[in-house]
């Protein structure tokens, strides 16, 4: 893979001081790291200030969606290191997601490696209590300035670190989860094995009629 360029910080934040308030994907770190695609090939590379994108009102990904991510986990051990678990399977599906929406594929190899280095920047973000966790998420986006249903030609991938705790308020416990037959969002030749941002959209309602009658998730 190409070298990556580092942009320091001007300013740092501040790290949770209570780990039992992390909540789920609330709080990140001090840095990304973001690549560009665009002339049939991966550019750029860099680890960067985590700040606000700029995306034109035109930028596809807000109407089209094509979008994909993945989701992982940085664990503390008691020895105080840092754990992965199989993160390769999640950029396995992170490429099999981007041939499914017609997105640039970015090699397992490469996507390894930019959450390595990424890594080496804020693991020190990674809280310490039992149950907590540095949460990761790589993401792409479709970023041509056009209107028209088609592939992008450009698209932005990035990896943002969240430190924090348990998805759901009960943490480890049962979670009483609603099983939804009038609401649909997978179909034979569709896009339900896709981790991509469609499928999320799908689910939204179900998931409030859900919580709407003492439920936590929707099947």
């Amino acid at each position: 893979m190409q070298e990556i360029r580092f942009i320091p910080c001007k300013a740092f934040k501040e790290k949770p001081a209570d780990e039992t308030k992390l909540g789920f994907g609330k709080k990140f770190t001090d840095y990304r790291f973001v690549m560009d695609y665009y002339d049939g090939a991966w550019q750029d590379a860099r680890i960067e200030p985590n700040e606000p994108f700029q995306l034109d009102a035109a930028t596809s990904v807000l109407h089209y969606g094509q979008a994909i991510f993945e989701g992982l986990k940085c664990y503390r051990t008691p020895q105080g290191g840092f754990n992965l678990f199989r993160p390769r399977a999640n950029f396995e599906r992170f490429a099999r997601s981007a041939e499914r929406m017609g997105m640039a594929p970015l090699p397992v190899e490469d996507g390894l490696e930019t959450l390595l280095a990424l890594l080496d920047v804020d693991k020190e973000w990674t809280p310490h209590q039992e149950g907590t966790s540095l949460y990761i998420r790589p993401t792409m986006i479709a970023t041509d300035n056009h209107l028209g249903v088609s592939t992008s030609s450009t698209y932005l991938y990035y990896v943002i670190l969240s430190p924090s705790g348990a998805y759901y308020a009960s943490g480890l416990a049962p979670v009483g989860i609603y099983v939804e037959d009038s609401y649909v969002r997978a179909v034979r030749g569709g896009i339900g094995f896709a981790k991509t941002g469609g499928n999320y959209a799908a689910s939204i309602l179900a998931g409030m009629n859900a919580k709407h009658i003492g439920y936590a998730q929707v099947l």
